[in-house]
């Protein structure tokens, strides 16, 4: 299978503290990835790498066979990465319909009447049919996570980084957000999920990669990754 991204020995320093060391992987066009680990492994410092946020010091990172280690965020995201935050920031002085038209208009130059038939039908699918000229302020907890993945979709995405979008949700929000990521997968979206729900990583990976120290410390399926004792060593302590 065709790898859409392609991480060579990244490695990532601030000051002193190695976050991420020589870390190798590559994610098949398609793919449903589990990125786990324990607080501090370096998940984020690594999704920040691929995303641009931050610009990792050795190694490479390439996209649909691109080099895209030396591009800031925003090229990547015209490229086709996109990510969510684990802590929704919506534009809360607009409607929920506004805010998919910002990433519409600055990362796909989509503006007027197009903007809007796809702002909705991306926010249709999100399950805000009645919610579309709603406020920010008026949404639930689970419903500002399904925005902040509406966003991200708005963007056109071929990867979607999926960062903690279920973090702090009851049983049933949690199988809400995860009905959409597998709906979005459907449509042919890769997606990577870093999660601590390990429920949610079990249901919905194919593939498990467990970071630990700044290292990947083990990858399989998501039965083999729970059951590995290096793993549960990282998790749990010895």
């Amino acid at each position: 299978m065709e790898n859409l991204l392609e991480i060579v020995s990244v490695s990532k320093h601030f000051g002193g503290f190695t976050a991420l060391s020589g870390v190798s992987l590559n994610v098949p066009k398609g793919e449903r990835l589990g990125l786990i680990g324990p607080n501090g492994s370096g998940k984020t410092t690594l999704i920040n790498c691929i995303s641009g946020a931050l610009f990792n010091e050795e190694g490479s990172i390439g996209f649909k066979g691109e080099p895209i280690s030396k591009l800031p965020a925003y090229q990547r995201t015209r490229k086709g990465i996109a990510r969510s935050f684990q802590i929704p920031k919506p534009f809360r002085s607009m409607t929920v319909l506004e805010n998919l038209l910002v990433p519409l208009s600055y990362v796909r130059g989509v503006s007027g009447q197009a903007a809007t038939q796809a702002a909705e039908e991306i926010l249709v699918g999100m399950g805000f049919s009645d919610k579309i000229l709603a406020e920010c302020s008026q949404l639930s907890q689970v419903e500002l996570r399904k925005l902040e993945l509406a966003r991200a979709m708005a963007a056109k995405p071929e990867l979607l980084i999926s960062d903690e979008a279920m973090a702090g949700l009851a049983g049933a929000e949690i199988d809400e957000v995860l009905a959409i990521l597998f709906s979005l997968n459907e449509q042919g979206i890769t997606i990577i999920m870093i999660e601590h729900i390990m429920q949610a990583v079990m249901a919905f990976s194919q593939r498990v990669v467990c970071l630990d120290a700044g290292q990947i410390i083990c990858e399989g399926t998501p039965h083999e990754v729970v059951a590995n004792e290096y793993v549960q060593r990282a998790y749990l302590g010895d």
